[in-house]
């Protein structure tokens, strides 16, 4: 039996339409109007695509975009000192510094200097001590993109047998955190897992995190289970084009899972929807209003 197809890009559309609406609400019922700061430093070309598909979200949120693009010769100082104008900022809900950062510029000392309370995504180390520690934090966008996905399949993670493959910051052990919080069974595994295929096999639930094009082949999957895979892997297509595949071999997959993400249009359409949510959720807080129920 074919996989049921976890179809990111609706989800996230729909998750999208309810963060407007509530938008159109507060703006209504309060004069709120959520508002959020992408920096981003340099020019990368990925991160032009990314600021300017996050920046179209925003707007098409009701939401206000305050997005700065500094020179490559920023220096440190001015980008903590422009971090403390929109800390201080009553406007600005949200603050998101686009990685990565020059090599001249600490990444982790500029993330520290956002206020946690406006960290939509989710780095600072409070609000990483806050998830660990089983309280109410603002989480990073993947991560939680990554269980809404798999809560469209699952009605409870109560008890599922999950495994996380990969332990980066942004998205393992975050993922894995959130499942802890959702009483599932978590194994982390990596690079230097012994007997990954039988590890991944025991898993209810496998998150595929660990950066390698199609490394999760399909007899690596249990019969049934629903595979979220985080990879975004650019690798050589026919001729001179390439083409875009995750971290697991999907076609191979999807002949094991009972349900599955696709690469593209699984859990990379949630990660801006969440950054939506994350602002959202950060303006109510900074407002004294109740969290959206989303």
């Amino acid at each position: 039996m074919a996989a049921r197809i976890i179809d990111g890009k609706t989800i996230a559309a729909d998750l999208r339409d309810k963060i407007a609406d509530e938008v159109a609400r507060l703006r209504a019922a309060h004069g709120l109007v959520p508002g959020i700061a992408v920096l981003q430093v340099g020019d990368n070309p990925a991160s032009d695509v990314y600021v300017r598909t996050k920046s179209k979200a925003v707007a098409e949120a009701g939401m206000r975009a305050f997005d700065r693009k500094l020179p490559a010769n920023t220096s440190e100082a001015e980008l903590c000192d422009l971090v403390a104008k929109l800390n201080a900022d009553v406007t600005v809900n949200g603050i998101l510094v686009q990685l990565p950062l020059p090599p001249h510029i600490d990444s982790h000392k500029i993330i520290a200097a956002i206020d946690p309370g406006k960290d939509v995504d989710g780095f600072h180390p409070l609000n990483i001590g806050r998830l660990a520690s089983g309280l109410p934090a603002l989480v990073p966008c993947t991560p939680l993109g990554c269980m809404l996905l798999a809560k469209t399949v699952h009605a409870s993670l109560a008890g599922l047998e999950a495994v996380v493959i990969g332990r980066s910051n942004i998205i393992g052990k975050p993922v894995a955190q959130l499942l802890l919080a959702e009483n599932a069974t978590v194994t982390m595994a990596h690079s230097k897992t012994r007997d990954l295929p039988a590890v991944c096999r025991r898993a209810d639930l496998l998150v595929a995190a660990i950066g390698k094009p199609e490394l999760v082949r399909g007899d690596w999957i249990k019969p049934g289970a629903t595979v979220i895979d985080v990879g975004i892997n650019r690798v050589a297509g026919e001729g001179a084009k390439s083409r875009i595949v995750g971290d697991v071999a999907y076609a191979e997959a999807a002949t094991f899972a009972g349900a599955i993400t696709p690469v593209p249009g699984g859990v990379g359409p949630m990660t801006i929807a969440c950054l939506l949510l994350n602002t959202l959720r950060a303006a109510c807080a900074q407002k004294g209003l109740p969290a959206p129920n989303l």
